[in-house]
């Protein structure tokens, strides 16, 4: 039997992952793939974050760089120039909310940090900078590692796995045995679904995660909205939340923790469902 880690130290704060909670997406960006240029001034970005804490968030995810396929890197100073204010301003408003830092430079996630955010989610597992893994070491904050095959620019180019899941599983553990080594405390999975994957891909990938349960560590998920829902259905992100719906109740029922989306309320909804299928099922034993 495995042993699974259920409390993160957030700067000092301890979460409880005893239970699967939802992550929800502020984006601060003009070209994000579903709700890019919504939430850049920041009355907007407030009433959104406080609309996703009434619903029941765990935590504010706030980015700046949209990583959507074909996204180019933004340079760290414009990206503080967006998220900077926006932490600020949702610290002050909500100081007992817990905020994520969306990026993959050192220097924003430390002048992040510095403003109150206390969890680092990097979609590049530290290759696009190294100094982001420091960051996380020191700072002594959670860090998200997500798994992407190649870069936002090519990461759809071509992707080619042997085995999906055992491919990111191997990535994993190779990756644990270096952040462990710099002295990354609690460290949250990501199999990064979209991320140089093919809709193929991002099925099997699903169908096999609890394959990630041995690592003992949280599993992030994010499937929110993405195309390996709407192009599966012929629809846009638009017409996406009731298939990101369905696929969540898989993510959980494979042991994902973590649910990021756009929409909290349904994810909410959805892992309170599971719930009562998981304690019921019990009885049936």
């Amino acid at each position: 039997m495995h042993f699974e880690q259920t409390t993160l130290n957030c700067g000092g704060k301890l979460a409880d992952l005893s239970a699967p909670v939802v992550m929800g997406i502020l984006n601060v960006t003009p070209d994000s793939f579903y709700d890019g240029g919504k939430y850049q001034e920041i009355d907007r970005a407030l009433f959104h974050a406080e609309q996703m804490l009434s619903e029941g968030a765990w935590c504010i995810d706030i980015g700046g760089m949209s990583s959507k396929p074909g996204a180019e890197i933004l340079d760290p100073e414009t990206e503080w120039a967006r998220v900077g204010p926006v932490i600020e301003a949702v610290v002050m408003r909500f100081p007992e909310a817990l905020i994520s830092i969306d990026t993959v430079h050192g220097v924003v996630a430390r002048r992040a940090v510095a403003a109150g955010a206390a969890l680092i989610n990097d979609v590049s597992a530290g290759r696009i900078d190294p100094g982001i893994l420091d960051a996380a070491a020191s700072l002594k904050v959670p860090y998200v590692l997500m798994h992407m095959q190649g870069k936002p620019e090519n990461m759809q180019a071509n992707p080619r796995y042997e085995n999906v899941a055992l491919d990111i599983l191997d990535f994993f553990i190779r990756e644990l045995g270096r952040l462990r080594s710099m002295g990354v405390g609690d460290i949250i999975l990501d199999p990064g679904f979209g991320f140089g994957k093919t809709l193929q891909d991002n099925y099997r990938l699903l169908g096999a995660l609890q394959v990630f349960k041995v690592t003992g560590l949280p599993l992030m998920v994010g499937l929110s909205r993405k195309s390996m829902v709407y192009k599966a259905l012929g629809t846009g992100p638009e017409d996406a939340l009731n298939g990101t719906t369905a696929l969540h109740i898989t993510a959980l029922q494979q042991g994902a923790r973590i649910l990021r989306v756009h929409d909290v309320r349904a994810a909410k909804e959805t892992i309170q469902l599971w719930q009562l299928i998981e304690n019921e099922s019990q009885w049936a034993q």
